[in-house]
């Protein structure tokens, strides 16, 4: 379940990153799209972590 959590949460943060240069008017491809991209993910990385720890799945 820990591995299932942290890949929902690296999806959610890539795809979610990718779209925040979307608000001042960037593309999702340009230098910012993947740099929030890759942001996104690891910040979604962290999450999902943090999720399946306080839910017990990890020690």
């Amino acid at each position: 379940m820990t591995k299932f959590l942290i890949g929902i949460g690296s999806f959610l943060g890539t795809v979610g990153g990718s779209y925040i240069p979307g608000l001042w008017g960037d593309d999702s491809f340009s230098l910012m799209g993947i740099l929030f991209s890759i942001i996104g993910g690891v910040v979604g990385i962290l999450l999902g972590y943090q999720l399946a720890k306080r839910l017990g799945y990890t020690q």
